[in-house]
Parts: structure tokens; C-alpha cells; sequence
């Protein structure tokens, strides 16, 4: 994957930063209305906050809704005197460098097993340090975590992120989507947490305009993506089944962002707000000790589906 590196001076840092800053703001207004809009009755509660070392966000919560049980669409603009460890550990050419973070990051959970969790982010980092140019990177992306999969709706999301992609090379959508397999997977449980979607970080060797440009096609992209899915699965019946088994999957969502999550991590050592971090959490989980679905039922064949295949 394309690593960062400092290609092209910014003229305007702080012109740049605020353009970021306006698409990211209407991003989350945009998304927020279609979400309302589509489950018709709950409404997004907005909760602004503070950070103490510098900067603070948007959160904006949503519940007990028509369709939506919990879903939440975050925006933060952080910024320190240094780059925390989760992202020194592995880019040291960012250590003594003040930072600012921005981005707009949601995760949906819905009552219905039938309609799948979806997550998306979008997000751009600049570093600097007297005398030196700063660093600068965008990323994001969105995947799609169903509990009873239907291939023409992860054919349909894949479709979207193909489109999306295209615009900018021939190889991004294959080197993101292997990406977000990749990023996406639970080690000690050898799955992966869905069926994938986009998944791209230190993104400037476009330039600023086009590197800008790609993470605003992501952004527009996931309600192109999801929305259609969502209204062709929010009336599927269902019972405590299929409930239960959404409540134990939902138990690997929490795993993946507790255990692996590099935002989750940023958000923890940047001292942000811990409910706005964990926003992502579903409202309801279960764990069952050594839980075996019955052989050759449809819980039993979203196995085949937790490892990564060409759409």
C-alpha cells in the first residue's frame, strides 16, 4: 500500500484544513437526513463537545427508531502537540510533529437481522514541525457487516465501490478492497468482520485535489451503497432466531473495534471523548460459550461468507 510521503507542499495549510473541515460538516448533515429520512421515525440527537488538549466534535446519536436501533454519525476536528503512539509506532518520520484530525466516522445497527450493520469513515491527518513542511494524508472507507447475507446486496455494495473508484485508477478499488479484507479480520477468530468494502490510510500521492477529491467519492458513496439494501431488507420477518443471532455476531463488532480498531485506539490515546470513541458499539450484544450453529442452516452458512472473494 502507498505509504506516506510528504509529495507536495501545501501552499494554504489552513485554507486546505478549513475546505476539509466544510465537506466534512455537510457530509454529516447529508447522511444524518437520509437516515432520518428513511427510517421514518426517529430523529438524530446532537451532542457537542469539548476537548480538553484541543478541538472537539459533532456527535449525533440516533434511537429506537422505525428501522434504526442505534446508529451514531461523528465529527471531530482534534489537534496536540504530538502525534499519540498508535500512530508514531509505525510512521516515526511523524514523532515531534504537532497534528490535526479531522473526520466524519458512523456505524448503523438496525433491529431487523435481515438489514446489515454498515460502517463508513472519512478522515484527513496533517502534521508539522517548525521549518519542515507538514505531512499530510487522507483516509476512510466503508464496509458492510450482514447477518444473513444476500450476494445480490454485497454485489450491489461492492458495485458502488467499484464506481467509486474508478474515476482514479485502474488498481484502487483492487488494492482498497484488499485493503479493508485485510484490515477487517479478526486473528484469533480467522474470519473477517463482513463482506469488505474499501478500506484506504496515508493517501496523498494523488495530490491534494485529487487525494481530496477520492475521499469525498468515498463519503458520497456509502448511502449510494447502503440505502438500497436497507429498503429492500427492513420488512424481511423475522423472529428470536434470527434475533439471537444477531445479538451473538454483534458480540465480534465489539471485538474487532475493541481489539484491533487503530481509530478507536487514536481516539483512546488522544484523550477524546470516550462516548463519541465508542458511539460505534451496538445497543445489545451476547457472547455464548462455544456456540456451534445447527449444520446446514443460514446461520450456519454465514461462515462461508467471513473470508475474502472477488465481486
Amino acid at each position: 500500500m502507498t505509504s506516506i510521503r510528504n509529495i507536495e507542499a501545501l501552499a494554504h495549510p489552513e485554507d486546505a484544513i478549513k475546505r476539509v473541515q466544510n465537506y466534512l460538516l455537510n457530509l454529516q448533515n447529508s447522511i444524518c437526513a437520509a437516515l432520518e429520512e428513511v427510517d421514518g421515525e426517529a430523529k438524530f440527537v446532537e451532542d457537542k463537545w469539548q476537548r480538553e488538549q484541543g478541538g472537539g466534535g459533532l456527535t449525533r446519536v440516533i434511537r429506537d427508531g422505525n428501522i434504526i436501533e442505534q446508529g451514531g454519525v461523528n465529527y471531530s476536528y482534534v489537534f496536540g502537540e504530538a502525534m499519540p503512539a498508535s500512530a508514531t509506532a509505525s510512521r516515526p518520520e511523524l514523532a515531534g510533529r504537532s497534528f490535526k484530525a479531522m473526520g466524519v466516522s458512523l456505524v448503523i445497527h438496525s433491529h431487523n437481522p435481515y438489514v446489515p450493520t454498515s460502517h463508513a469513515n472519512v478522515r484527513f491527518f496533517i502534521a508539522e514541525k517548525p521549518g519542515e513542511k507538514p505531512i499530510w494524508w487522507f483516509g476512510g472507507g466503508f464496509d458492510l457487516t450482514p447477518f444473513y447475507p444476500f450476494e445480490e446486496d454485497v454485489r450491489h455494495w461492492h458495485q458502488v465501490a467499484k464506481g467509486v473508484c474508478a474515476p482514479f485508477g485502474e488498481s484502487m478499488y483492487a488494492d482498497y478492497k484488499k485493503w479493508c479484507d485485510e484490515y477487517f479480520y479478526l486473528k484469533h477468530r480467522d474470519e473477517t468482520r463482513g463482506v469488505g468494502g474499501l478500506f484506504f490510510d496515508d493517501l496523498n500521492h494523488l495530490g491534494f485535489e485529487q487525494s481530496f477529491a477520492f475521499m469525498q467519492a468515498v463519503g458520497d458513496g456509502y448511502l449510494k451503497a447502503y440505502l438500497p439494501i436497507v429498503t429492500k431488507r427492513k420488512d424481511t420477518s423475522y423472529g428470536e432466531r434470527e434475533r439471537q443471532f444477531q445479538l451473538y455476531r454483534r458480540g465480534r463488532y465489539v471485538e474487532f473495534n475493541l481489539v484491533y480498531d487503530r481509530g478507536t485506539l487514536f481516539g483512546l490515546q488522544t484523550g477524546g471523548r470516550t462516548e463519541s470513541i465508542l458511539m460505534s458499539m451496538p445497543p445489545l450484544a451476547r457472547w455464548e460459550y462455544c456456540y456451534t450453529p445447527e449444520k446446514g442452516s443460514d446461520e450456519a452458512s454465514l461462515q462461508e461468507w467471513l473470508k475474502p472473494r472477488e465481486w
